[in-house]
């Protein structure tokens, strides 16, 4: 039950952590979804929560929703003029060292064939990821990600393609594994006129530890 996951809680916010697996939008084949669990996810309103933002199904940790259309409406406009502060956390196939400032535009492409998927593009919309190397181990890489935009499948490409590394059990970027997918939404803070930041941590979920990865 997500009812047990809850990081945050109060009259116009909800953070939960959300497990990966879970889609934040309903699949079209009907597949079990968010909208399945917001019933259980009220807290005495009788509205349900409404996401305010996405998290890709294999992702996990800090997914905000709001309580009321005005406090979604001041949410979602804090999202769009970038103050919102998010830190994933993510393993990446092969060795990266240092930190920087991911700059590279990406865009949308799609083939018969392979289906869509986002790519950098000089025509695309602007993103920036800073990045750093926490540590490595067994030819992988535990780094820190600071998303300053939110474009669709923004870290997994940045990771590929600006840093030369896919996440591992990426099914997109790179290849699908055992564990799943290893990024997950560590921190999430969201500031608030005349009243207290929201702010939620996730930890590190089991299957970071299974990969050797436990601790961050």
């Amino acid at each position: 039950m997500l009812a047990d996951r809850v990081l945050f809680l109060d009259g116009e916010a909800l953070v939960i952590d959300k497990p990966a697996g879970l889609p934040v939008d309903r699949p079209r084949s009907g597949a079990i979804s968010l909208e399945n669990h917001l019933d259980s996810l009220t807290f005495g309103f009788k509205r349900w929560p409404v996401a305010v933002h996405r998290l890709d199904q294999d992702t996990s940790g800090c997914l905000l929703l709001s309580r009321n259309p005005k406090a979604h409406a001041r949410f979602q406009q804090a999202f769009e003029q970038h103050l919102v502060r998010k830190r994933y956390l993510s393993v990446l196939e092969g060795v990266v060292e240092g930190e920087g400032m991911i700059d590279l535009p990406l865009a949308k492409v799609s083939t018969r064939e392979a289906g869509w998927r986002m790519t950098g593009s000089a025509e695309g919309k602007s993103a920036r990821t800073a990045w750093k190397a926490l540590r490595v181990q067994d030819g992988r890489t535990l780094v820190e990600f600071r998303p300053e935009t939110g474009r669709t499948h923004q870290i997994r490409v940045h990771a590929l393609e600006g840093l030369g590394a896919a996440v591992v059990g990426d099914p997109v970027y790179g290849k699908a594994d055992p564990l799943g997918m290893l990024l997950h939404a560590a921190e999430l803070t969201v500031p608030r006129e005349g009243k207290p930041a929201i702010e939620a941590v996730a930890q590190l979920p089991d299957r970071f530890a299974k990969a050797g990865f436990g601790d961050a």
